[in-house]
């Protein structure tokens, strides 16, 4: 599992600009948990193809994330930290955000059992994976379904939906840049930690709504131009719910959004 910060701005600006210090602090400070590896994606403006920094250790006290997360400015970013599943090794190329095909991706969940997720994957995508994670596989047939939809959101939204169709309870949350918009999965279905999940989540001082609400998705205006969607247990941006089980498009170009249902009538 994971925890997940997107940002959209009508003017490039550093991530710690866009939410503040404070709330930033607080992202970080999920790194009690979540400190099994970081990434950043970033977009510098319209038109541009996202890029990526990514590494396997924690984000407290990393100069590296300190110059991605201040110094670097950007009209829409996607900030990843992982908790690493079970069974998945520490290691970059399992480290979020993954890029492929001018496209970036950070996952919060776990699909399982991955079987089932690899047999949904041409031979062609499925010969490009580099790490073991199944979340790399649910990039991969996101860029898959890319081919035959008429934009990245319906790509998505299509990606999702076979995917729950198979995985009723399997959080599917991401966050993907690319093609000028950020896209939002906001899809948990019935997801629940695990109790040896909130056993380790209680023996730290992380805000309640950790345990309450793990899996939710929030979105908010921080400032003018400025749009944030970000998962729960930190920061007080005036958050407002991003709705379930939904694929929402936020454009670089002009901030506008539009939100999918995950099953279209």
């Amino acid at each position: 599992m994971c925890r997940l910060l997107g940002v959209v701005a009508a003017t490039p600006i550093s991530i710690a600009d866009a939410v503040g210090e404070a709330v930033l602090k607080d992202f970080v400070a999920l790194t009690k948990i979540h400190g099994d590896g970081w990434g950043v994606a970033c977009a510098d403006q319209v038109g541009a193809v996202p890029h990526v920094e990514v590494s396997a250790g924690t984000a407290l006290g990393d100069p590296e994330f300190d110059v991605a997360t201040h110094e670097l400015r950007s009209a829409a970013a996607v900030v990843h930290l992982r908790w690493a599943t079970n069974g998945l090794a520490v290691e970059p190329q399992n480290s979020h955000p993954f890029l492929a095909d001018g496209l970036a991706m950070a996952h919060n969940g776990s699909i399982k059992p991955m079987a089932l997720l690899d047999d949904l994957l041409e031979p062609a995508f499925a010969a490009e994976l580099r790490g073991t994670t199944d979340s790399e596989r649910y990039f991969a047939l996101i860029r898959q379904y890319r081919r035959g939809a008429t934009n990245l959101a319906e790509a998505v939204r299509r990606a999702v939906a076979a995917l729950r169709q198979i995985y009723p309870d399997a959080s599917l949350n991401a966050l993907i840049l690319g093609e000028d918009q950020l896209i939002v999965v906001h899809a948990h279905a019935r997801s629940r930690l695990l109790d040896e999940d909130i056993e380790e989540i209680s023996a730290t001082d992380l805000p309640q709504e950790h345990l309450e609400d793990y899996f939710s998705l929030r979105i908010a205006r921080p400032a003018d131009g400025v749009i944030v969607v970000g998962s729960t247990g930190f920061g007080d941006l005036g958050w407002a719910p991003v709705p379930p089980e939904s694929v929402t498009a936020i454009s670089m170009r002009d901030l506008t959004i539009e939100q999918l249902p995950l099953m279209a009538h």
